[in-house]
């Protein structure tokens, strides 16, 4: 009888097979992943040698990636970011060409994270690592039809000096994120919880705002995300609360912390506001739902003059971990992401939530192989 084929000998198959057009990965380390593997199993380790990918050529050094190999995940390739000469939101590049989306080869698949939600999102690997300095990570897991976290910032390590960028994880959903995000959530300062440890009554008190009051939202990613929560709230998953969601614009804010200025009066202003908007937004124990971006996937081209990151990067600067799930499609076949925010500090309480979400949605769904034009 031929032996079951291991994980990561599927993984480094499917690479093979599908990366060619898709140019989600930098490098792939077949050898030493396949050893790891073989170590893992004989160790006995919690992850028994589940594979994963790491975001860009650091990637492999971050805390969440030795965190993970610590407890026998096995990385088999680095993702692709943006190359030289690309816009950070929006492109990555492969070691073959650019990145492209697993649903649609003329569309992008966000940024900067770009080839690990591709990986994840044609099943190359199981999990991937992200990091989110402004939507990072939810972005391109909205436009891949995956779930993507960002964790509260500062509680996990960061080469970002600015504050603005937090680790974070790709999965096919949120129960598969689950064991990764133990792993690297339990040496993080918080506790080990799990959904299983950690069971929310529902309904789950959220608020909901189409564009924090600010953002110019494209009106059928709106009406997909609505749906999706009009389907919460008839399943009893959620229920809504009548809150102001509205924030100031934090698009000058983030420019002056990412350019080395916090303390520009403007962008404290801006800070301050939200912050006290937000702690009462969240008062209760209430969670906060968006769209994950005012826009679908757009062309290599560029986004012209929309920020993709509008309604992502007010968590940057307030800290708050975020997820974005998948909500379903617009008209033209692209995946649309429903954002979820929870309070600071709260990362097991928003997984646990995300889980309660997904249940009541239905399943994400698989791209065809190597897109579509």
């Amino acid at each position: 009888m031929t032996p079951p084929t291991s994980a990561v000998a599927r993984a480094l198959e499917r690479i093979e097979r599908l990366d060619p057009a898709l140019h989600a990965f930098i490098e792939v380390w077949p050898d030493e992943a396949l050893a790891r593997e073989r170590e893992a199993v004989a160790r006995r380790l919690p992850l028994g040698g589940l594979p994963f990918a790491v975001k860009g050529p650091s990637g492999i050094r971050s805390y969440a990636a030795r965190r993970l190999i610590a407890a026998g995940g096995v990385p088999v390739g680095a993702t692709s970011v943006p190359g030289p000469g690309t816009a950070w939101q929006t492109w990555g590049q492969g070691a073959h060409g650019r990145t492209v989306n697993p649903w649609r080869a003329d569309r992008t698949p966000g940024g900067s994270s770009a080839g690990s939600a591709v990986a994840v999102a044609a099943g190359m690997v199981e999990a991937a690592t992200g990091s989110d300095g402004a939507g990072s990570v939810r972005i391109p897991a909205a436009w891949c039809g995956v779930f993507g976290l960002k964790t509260t910032n500062g509680l996990l390590p960061s080469p970002d000096r600015t504050g603005l960028a937090s680790a974070g994880v790709f999965a096919r959903s949120a129960a598969a994120a689950e064991p990764y995000l133990r792993r690297v959530l339990g040496g993080g300062g918080t506790p080990e919880a799990t959904s299983d440890s950690l069971p929310l009554p529902l309904p789950l008190p959220v608020v909901y705002s189409e564009d924090l009051g600010f953002a110019a939202v494209d009106p059928e990613v709106a009406a997909v995300v609505r749906a999706a929560v009009d389907r919460l709230v008839a399943a009893g998953t959620v229920r809504l609360v009548d809150r102001d969601a509205g924030l100031l614009d934090p698009a000058g804010a983030w420019a002056a912390v990412r350019g080395g200025v916090p303390d520009d009066p403007a962008a404290v202003r801006v800070r301050r506001t939200n912050d006290e908007r937000l702690e009462t937004l969240f008062s209760g124990g209430a969670l906060l739902l968006t769209p994950a971006t005012p826009n679908r996937p757009h062309g290599h081209e560029g986004p012209g003059a929309r920020y993709s990151t509008a309604l992502t990067w007010a968590f940057n600067l307030s800290g708050h971990p975020a997820a974005s799930l998948p909500a379903g499609f617009t008209g033209d076949g692209c995946p649309v992401g429903l954002q979820m925010v929870a309070p600071r500090g709260a990362d097991p309480v928003l997984l646990a939530a995300a889980r309660a979400v997904e249940d009541a949605l239905p399943p994400a769904r698989t791209p065809p192989p190597a897109g579509r034009d």
